[in-house]
C-alpha cells in the first residue's frame, strides 16, 4: 500500500517535473534567478528525449509498483496523469520533436529575458 501511494507521489512529482522543463521558463521572466534552476531541467529533459534515455523518476516508479504488486491497476492517477506521461504512441522520432519543441520554446523565453536584461542595463 505504501509503496502504491509513493508510485502515485512520484507520477505527480514527474508530471510537475515535465511541466517546469516545459514552461519553467517563463518564471524566470518573472523571478531571474530561476535560471539557475530552469536551465539544467530544460537541458536535463531536452537530453533525456533526445537520448531515449529514461528518467530516473519513471525507474522510481516502476519499482516502487513493482514492489507493491501493482502495474497501473486504476485511478486518477494511472487514468489521467500516466497516459500524459507516457504516451502509448511515444517513438524515439516524437522523443526528438519534443527535445527541439522544449529547446526552442526555452529559448524563445530566454531570449525575452536577454532582451529585458539588455533593456534595464
Amino acid at each position: 500500500m505504501l509503496n502504491r501511494i509513493f508510485a502515485d507521489l512520484t507520477v505527480a512529482i514527474h508530471l510537475a517535473f515535465i511541466l517546469f522543463v516545459i514552461f519553467g521558463g517563463l518564471l524566470v521572466l518573472k523571478y531571474p534567478r530561476m535560471i539557475w534552476v530552469h536551465l539544467p531541467a530544460a537541458i536535463w529533459g531536452a537530453l533525456i528525449e533526445f537520448a531515449g534515455w529514461l528518467c530516473p523518476l519513471t525507474l522510481l516508479e516502476n519499482r516502487l509498483r513493482s514492489a507493491s504488486g501493482d502495474h497501473y491497476a486504476g485511478g486518477f492517477i494511472e487514468h489521467y496523469l500516466v497516459p500524459i506521461i507516457y504516451p502509448s504512441m511515444l517513438t524515439p522520432n516524437m522523443q526528438i520533436v519534443l527535445g527541439f519543441g522544449v529547446i526552442l520554446l526555452n529559448l524563445a523565453v530566454y531570449g525575452m529575458v536577454y532582451a529585458r536584461c539588455r533593456k534595464i542595463s
